[in-house]
């Protein structure tokens, strides 16, 4: 891979005798959306913290930007923007004079402070709201407008830290959207979350980290290839089929009252098409196929236990 965005290899945090992080590896590519999931107290935030220069590692290397975190860190705050859990929307101004506030702290030129600002109060669909206290704004509005201050200084890489944490599910599918769009243009976005969905919905791959370490990374899907449960439904509506399908398959599961078989399987293309030319070699052919995978719920409970006691997956995708 070449020119990653973020290129992280052993970080290691510890806070006392606590080890948050322990020699962690991240590569972002270019114009992506990667996804950091775990439980509370992961590290998650520790690791956005880092990358994002506000604390330094007790170990490891990273480059952000090309950039050495621990040699050049000026040189990375100048690439990002960084969207925490907590809003930094000051809630006593207008959502205008929070953007032009922003634009003063990046030394933008007065004309260009306005014409960001318009712009992006537009984007954020913010333009009625504008000259209103922040303090009235909805959560939803409130976060729209810290992204907007985020984008001001027109980062290519954005550290989104739990950024729909408290929202409404319409407010959280057009964070989405926004993601998307961000992503569209060439924005690289760093993305920590608890919302399965939304790692699944969102991101190219995901890490899952617990207890410190990577228990696992991937693309979802490569991530729900781990987790045991995934099957192949079979159903008939002909009654001799189902029972010629039986003999035909192993290691299957009846259900006579629907006429359907359940077999085992992971999911993949070789798979499938081993159970298809079963039936067809047998001269059958099934009314309905589906095919079912643990969902992100699964792969999060099977390596955190839920609790942040570490489970055992299969294997980690690399």
């Amino acid at each position: 891979m070449t020119n990653p965005a973020i290129a992280a290899h052993a970080l290691r945090k510890s806070y006392g005798d606590k080890t948050v992080l322990d020699g962690i590896d991240i590569t972002v590519p270019e114009g992506t959306i990667f996804s950091l999931l775990g439980p509370n107290g992961a590290g998650k935030t520790t690791a956005v913290k880092i990358l994002s220069t506000l604390i330094s590692p007790d170990g490891g290397q990273a480059r952000v930007a090309g950039h050495d975190l621990t040699t050049d860190p000026q040189a990375v705050r100048a690439t990002i923007g960084v969207t925490g859990q907590f809003s930094a929307v000051d809630g006593l101004i207008t959502g205008e004079e929070n953007m032009l506030l922003m634009a003063d702290l990046h030394h933008l030129p007065k004309a260009e402070g306005h014409r960001v600002t318009t712009e992006l109060l537009e984007r954020f669909d913010l333009v009625e709201a504008a000259k209103k206290p922040a303090s009235t704004y909805s959560g939803g509005m409130k976060r729209r407008l810290d992204i907007a201050m985020t984008l001001v200084g027109d980062p290519r890489i954005i550290f989104l830290d739990e950024p729909t944490t408290g929202l409404d599910p319409r407010s959280r599918h057009t964070m989405w959207q926004i993601i998307r769009e961000l992503v569209a243009t060439g924005t690289t976005v760093f993305l920590t979350t608890q919302y399965l969905e939304e790692a699944d919905e969102l991101a190219d791959r995901i890490a899952v980290l617990n207890n410190g370490k990577i228990a696992a990374e991937g693309t979802a899907e490569e991530l729900k290839r781990l987790i045991p449960g995934g099957h192949v439904r079979l159903r008939f509506t002909d009654p001799i089929a189902y029972r010629s399908a039986a003999l035909a398959l192993t290691d299957i599961t009846h259900d006579d009252e629907t006429l359907s078989l359940q077999i085992p399987s992971d999911g993949t293309q070789n798979n499938l098409r081993f159970i298809l030319d079963r039936l067809d070699t047998a001269g059958i052919e099934a009314d309905e196929l589906t095919v079912h995978t643990p969902d992100l719920d699964d792969v999060f409970f099977a390596l955190t236990d839920g609790t942040g006691t570490p489970n055992q997956p299969k294997e980690a995708v690399r």
